[in-house]
């Protein structure tokens, strides 16, 4: 657990309450090492990282939700609980109330918020990176208000929960990837996990005793998964699908020539891409277990060049930023998250960290870019109550 951080949440509720806290929660961001997007029902391969969201959280004598998030500043947004409801946020304050918000219409809706909560959020992951800092805020303010009030909720469906937030309440169309992530991560390992019916399995993940390393290079062009772009690329998945009579493209994910019976060429090539994900995924986890990471590079690269030419979901960093990485001595490098902006994930020896960071670095200094930011990519355990 991240304490470092679920402790200046306490600290920053302290400052603004003048007394300690009642609940402190913590969970993290995540790297989808591979796989998805996950609203197609397929397998993915997603880690924690040990950076992510604190929430520290006391109760209140009324039934009202009272917001402070040290990076936006600001007065308290203040909620009546049970005045929630999807879209009553959004038009009358700060869109980043809007997750907390979710989350405690979501519990209300579900029985588990039985009164009010001052919250005060802290964070060490950037935001708009590609690293699920929403689904890292809405499942440690979900720790923290169960926990609060002393409910003990099972841990999908609590991530069953943060999603419906994300999903009705914010309204942008996610899958469940990013909560279990958030929720259920565990160190020195990757989650094989099955979107559609939520079975994970623990893959070892442990790159420094393989002599490697993973290496998050946040592209600081930002993304906003409610900007449209991601919906019109689930919304040709969802056509896709229909056109080939199936629920979703998992259905067709062991039948290579579903493509080619899609008349519309923006369609079969977002299947194309599916398919060849899926088997990606199931390929990586095999190596994994055989504890050949290094293997995994090829992989990693050839899923962001699909993902660029054929799905659509890069963008002019991520492939700068990827290029760059191998050039430096990356084994493999792919764009992480929801696409349109963020993050690049490599994996890469680890002697070779400084060249990678200066090859990149050079690179976006060739196209005028913002310098990148960096993270280390240490698969961590999920959130916690502290």
């Amino acid at each position: 657990m991240n304490v470092p951080v679920a402790a200046a949440a306490a600290r920053y509720f302290t400052e603004r309450h003048r007394r300690e806290p009642e609940a402190t929660a913590f969970a993290p961001g995540r790297v989808n090492l591979m796989g998805g997007p996950d609203y197609n029902d397929v397998f993915v391969l997603p880690f924690a990282l040990g950076a992510g969201v604190g929430v520290a959280a006391s109760r209140r004598s009324d039934r009202r939700l009272a917001l402070a998030s040290r990076q936006q500043g600001g007065e308290p947004v203040l909620l009546d609980i049970d005045a929630l409801q999807p879209g009553s946020v959004t038009g009358a304050a700060p869109h980043w109330a809007a997750y907390p918000a979710g989350v405690a219409w979501a519990l209300r809706q579900a029985g588990h918020l039985p009164g009010g909560a001052d919250l005060a959020i802290d964070a060490d992951l950037p935001a708009g990176a590609g690293l699920s800092s929403s689904a890292a805020l809405e499942c440690s303010v979900a720790l923290a208000l169960t926990g609060l009030y002393q409910l003990t909720v099972p841990r999908r469906e609590l991530a069953a929960l943060a999603r419906r937030a994300e999903n009705e309440y914010v309204g942008v169309p996610t899958g469940i990837m990013d909560q279990l992530a958030a929720l259920l991560g565990r160190a020195g390992h990757a989650l094989l996990l099955d979107c559609r019916t939520g079975d994970q399995t623990a893959v070892p993940l442990d790159p420094a005793a393989a002599g490697l390393a993973l290496l998050v290079i946040d592209t600081r062009a930002r993304h906003a998964l409610g900007d449209g772009q991601y919906g019109n690329r689930r919304r040709a998945c969802e056509q896709a699908a229909a056109q080939l009579g199936v629920r979703s493209l998992r259905d067709v994910v062991d039948d290579p020539g579903a493509p080619a019976r899609l008349a519309d060429p923006a369609l079969r090539t977002v299947c194309e891409h599916v398919i060849a994900e899926n088997g990606r995924v199931l390929r990586a986890a095999e190596l994994l277990r055989a504890g050949d990471l290094a293997a995994v590079g090829d992989l990693l690269t050839a899923s962001h060049r699909s993902l660029s030419y054929r799905f659509g979901m890069s963008w002019p960093q991520a492939d700068a930023a990827v290029e760059a990485a191998l050039d430096g001595g990356a084994i493999g490098a792919r764009m992480t998250g929801g696409g349109f902006g963020g993050s690049v994930v490599a994996l890469l020896p680890a002697d070779r960290d400084g060249a990678v960071r200066a090859a990149v670095n050079r690179r976006f200094a060739q196209h005028g870019w913002p310098v990148p930011h960096y993270l280390p990519a240490v698969p961590s355990d999920g959130g916690r109550r502290l």
